[in-house]
């Protein structure tokens, strides 16, 4: 019988940290940033059912959101201005990713390859939800802005500004829910959260 290293590549997922060009007061890996961007996925897509007329999978969404990042096993944590700082770079870090992600994909038995696919290469009836996944993968990096200011770490001021301003222009009212409902949260303590 073949063995197949799927899971146990993504589980390295929490090996790898993010936000690598800034100094941290708490070091966030993929793992933890990825279960946070599913639950916000979740989350947005129901506010865009309940209060937005819509009618998506809220749960797929979740499950796209966990595996947004899993390229990021194989390829680590691209800084930001690195991956986009020109069109040139951007190309090629998407065919680096496009690469990682095949090799996941031949990671697995072929009875399953179908099933994981859709999270590596966007299969065409999510990409509605994809635009949620990418709206949670903004406002869990503005968590962590707000988490860090909160421990008196001022390196993320302007990651937080700019972050705004990047969930501001994707023109959401569910984010907007949700930034106005929720995000207020993240700036108290464990104490005054328990009310």
């Amino acid at each position: 019988m073949k063995n197949y290293h799927f899971f146990a590549m993504i589980s390295r997922m929490k090996y790898i940290n993010r936000w690598s060009l800034m100094r941290n007061s708490h070091s966030e890996n993929l793992s933890e940033h990825s279960m946070e961007a599913a639950v916000v996925a979740h989350a947005l897509v129901l506010l865009h059912n309940r209060r937005f007329g819509g009618n998506l999978n809220a749960e797929r969404a979740a499950l796209l959101g966990l595996y947004h990042d899993a390229p990021e096993s194989l390829t680590g944590d691209m800084p930001t201005p690195v991956k986009y700082h020109s069109e040139k770079l951007r190309q090629a870090y998407k065919s680096v990713e496009d690469n990682a992600c095949l090799t996941l994909i031949n990671m697995l038995p072929g009875d399953l390859k179908v099933d994981y696919e859709p999270f590596f290469f966007p299969a065409p009836e999510d990409a509605e939800l994809w635009k949620y996944v990418k709206a949670a993968d903004k406002i869990c990096a503005l968590t962590k802005c707000i988490d860090e200011k909160k421990a008196g770490n001022s390196e993320f001021e302007k990651a937080e500004g700019s972050v705004r301003e990047a969930i501001t222009a994707m023109q959401m009212p569910e984010a907007d829910c949700f930034l106005n409902e929720f995000l207020p949260g993240y700036s108290l303590t464990l104490d005054e959260i328990k009310g």
